[in-house]
């Protein structure tokens, strides 16, 4: 099947090819009809498997049918709201890419640097607005923009919106937007309260579910390596010696630990540089540019900040760090293999991780094959012990009076602990 089949105009199809795309992903060969029919979609779908093209595609066509008054403003048709910035920025040039031969305007939203280039941009008019919820808010309280002509919303990550704690936003933006609309929605999971939020704001949508999580990594050639954890920083940079090792994302759990593996493998003459959530927008772009153009050979990042990073001839991954949660081991050596081709992940695995990897094999269904061959091997076996909390039952308090008062229920003496909200703004 090819693009053309799919009824793509001609002024898009042949942005397609200038892109080199020749036929559809399963999710855009599945997607793109329902969009254009009009329907409201629900798709589970990771990142990976083309999905920004599979709503950009169907909403350039679309709105591009339905030209704006020629010498009105333009308004904003299509709202596109994503959890991080870098992931709107790549959904912008996606946009402008797929409509260069489109008299469409799309701009993008999101916080971290100065909103006026995005002021102006908006009050020059503009037909598709990629935002994060944050800067979006900031701006609709500043009567700097106007969602009330939104014709096709498009909710993407809804899961990482839900861990980052922007559902809340998430409900006052959908507020703001009239009640009759095209609503696609996209979630690499469908936890609780995101199917409630499918039931309450989807009209009898289409379902389109593309690849379990447990088959996404059949491609991608996997090796754990168990290291203790003081020798992690020496076996990255003695693996990173292999020449062959064209580009290599290496997934950190923190940003502090980013900061320390690009300190050191700067030391060892290895072109690296971090992305995360400390890095001011300018710094993380910068970073992100040179690595796809390949001046940087390393890039060192943290989950939420390699949020929207597509790399379509990626080499390998590193988890530096196993994460706690298996999908994301799932979603972070996603990053390679794609586009057909063939990719490596690498993991390091210490003594304290172990839980963290069988959880990752439960997942993926299949064991990750050990290299047993290095340099460091593991040689703590065992867990250092964890801090003694309890009493022995043979030891007994001195006996305390009681304070005067309720002082027990008292609030002061009560810590209420609040779940931290990320600013992908």
């Amino acid at each position: 099947m090819t693009f053309k089949d799919l009824n793509i105009i001609p002024a898009i199809l042949k942005a397609l090819s200038n892109e080199n795309y020749t036929s559809p992903t399963p999710i855009q060969e599945q997607a793109i009809p329902p969009v254009l029919a009009g329907r409201d979609l629900l798709g589970c779908a990771q990142t990976g498997t083309g999905k920004t093209a599979a709503f950009a595609v169907p909403i350039l066509q679309l709105l591009s049918q339905q030209q704006s008054n020629k010498g009105t403003k333009r308004q904003v048709r299509s709202l596109i709201l994503t959890p991080t910035r870098e992931l709107a920025i790549q959904i912008i040039e996606n946009l402008q890419a797929y409509g260069k031969y489109t008299n469409l305007r799309s701009c993008a939203v999101f916080g971290g640097v100065s909103q006026n280039t995005q002021e102006r941009a908006l009050k020059q008019g503009a037909d598709i607005v990629v935002a994060t919820p944050g800067r979006l808010i900031d701006l609709m309280n500043q009567k700097l923009i106007d969602l009330q002509h939104v014709k096709i919303f498009v909710l993407d990550e809804a899961d990482r919106m839900l861990d980052m704690g922007f559902i809340h936003d998430v409900k006052r933006i959908i507020a703001k937007m009239p009640k009759q609309k095209q609503t696609l929605f996209f979630s690499a999971t469908m936890p609780p309260e995101i199917s409630t939020m499918v039931k309450s704001i989807l009209v009898n949508p289409v379902k389109v579910e593309i690849t379990p999580v447990s088959s996404t990594v059949d491609k991608i050639q996997q090796s754990m390596y168990f290291v203790d954890k003081g020798n992690k920083q020496k076996l990255l940079i003695h693996l990173l010696q292999d020449k062959s090792i064209a580009s290599a994302l290496v997934f950190t759990r923190t940003k502090h630990g980013a900061d320390r593996v690009v300190r050191e493998l700067t030391k060892a003459n290895i072109a690296s540089q971090a992305i995360h959530g400390n890095k001011s927008q300018n710094a993380r772009q910068t970073a992100l540019s040179n690595f796809k153009s390949g001046a940087t050979r390393v890039l060192v990042a943290t989950d939420i900040a390699a949020r929207g990073i597509d790399i379509d001839e990626l080499s390998h991954v590193f988890n530096y760090d196993l994460p706690n949660i298996p999908e994301t081991y799932v979603h972070r050596i996603g990053r390679t293999g794609r586009a057909g081709l063939s990719g490596i992940a690498i993991s390091f695995c210490e003594i304290e991780e172990k839980p963290y990897l069988k959880d990752i094999v439960k997942v993926i269904g299949k064991s990750i094959p050990e290299v047993k061959d290095h340099p460091y091997p593991m040689l703590i076996m065992t867990p250092p012990p964890k801090e003694v909390t309890s009493v022995s039952k043979s030891f007994k308090p001195a006996h305390k009076k009681k304070p005067v008062g309720n002082h027990s229920n008292s609030s002061a003496n009560k810590k209420t602990s609040f779940p931290k909200k990320y600013d992908a703004r």
